[in-house]
């Protein structure tokens, strides 16, 4: 279970950083990939937060 949790906090700092770079690019199509791509890994830490939830709690 710890070993998820370390990849939750992974891809929300994923996400974090694909905001910073969506914020600083300077070209319109880089901006709009970061912010995708921000958005994508938010999506997937909370559908591995979602299964630890579902999960015994001896997992």
């Amino acid at each position: 279970m710890k070993d998820m949790a370390k990849y939750v906090d992974k891809l929300r700092t994923e996400a974090e950083e694909c905001d910073l770079i969506s914020k600083l690019a300077t070209f319109t199509t880089k901006k709009e990939l970061f912010a995708k791509l921000a958005a994508h890994h938010r999506v997937l830490a909370d559908e591995v937060e979602r299964a630890m939830k579902e999960l015994p709690p001896d997992v």
